[in-house]
């Protein structure tokens, strides 16, 4: 790994979801996240978005970095993309490591695991945890209802206005890299 190059974590779906755009979206940011001298961390699985975006990106030249679960190895095979894969006692100790090993973070399509890794960055960035960028790829809208939550989640005076500006929803892959890319700072290593 080029410690050098700022390194992004993508959090996505270990399947590829009911639309195709998830998918062709996921390749297309992976490619770009390459071609923008972005190296990858991600969630460490062969399949679906997951395998999707590591595989564009490695062929783009983007060097990988896989973090996965023991238990999950035998669920969701590990990605052949990874130039490093990292084995984790648990999903707490892999969001950890994903976490400190990130210059910035892009959220894709995905489950309910993608909504609890989208959720600990938030929560990290509004308790001043860390200042790293965050974007969610709203491929045909499918984060548009994240807002609203976040919205009264606001109104209701569970959180400050300031977590709206934590995040940027980008509905393509070229803007959601653009966003990281005019934002990230590398975090020197060590």
């Amino acid at each position: 790994m080029d410690n050098s190059k700022p390194v992004i974590c993508v959090f996505c779906g270990s399947s590829h979801g009911s639309d195709a755009g998830y998918a062709r979206d996921a390749r297309r940011f992976g490619a770009l996240l390459a071609a923008h001298g972005f190296d990858m961390v991600f969630g460490g699985g062969y399949i679906g978005l997951m395998g999707e975006v590591a595989h564009a990106a490695r062929e783009g030249g983007a060097y990988i970095t896989g973090v996965l679960p023991d238990f999950l190895r035998h669920l969701e095979p590990p990605s052949h993309d990874a130039h490093r894969m990292i084995v984790t006692a648990d999903l707490t100790e892999r969001k950890k490591l994903m976490l400190s090993l990130a210059d910035g973070f892009a959220v894709l399509p995905g489950g309910l695991g993608t909504l609890d890794e989208f959720f600990e960055v938030i929560t990290a960035a509004q308790l001043n945890v860390f200042d790293k960028p965050l974007v969610v790829l709203d491929t045909d809208g499918f984060y548009a209802p994240l807002d609203a939550l976040i919205d009264k989640v606001v109104a209701e005076d569970f959180a400050g206005a300031r977590v709206r500006t934590l995040y940027r929803r980008a509905p393509t892959p070229e803007q959601a890299i653009e966003h990281l890319a005019a934002r990230v700072r590398r975090t020197p290593p060590g």
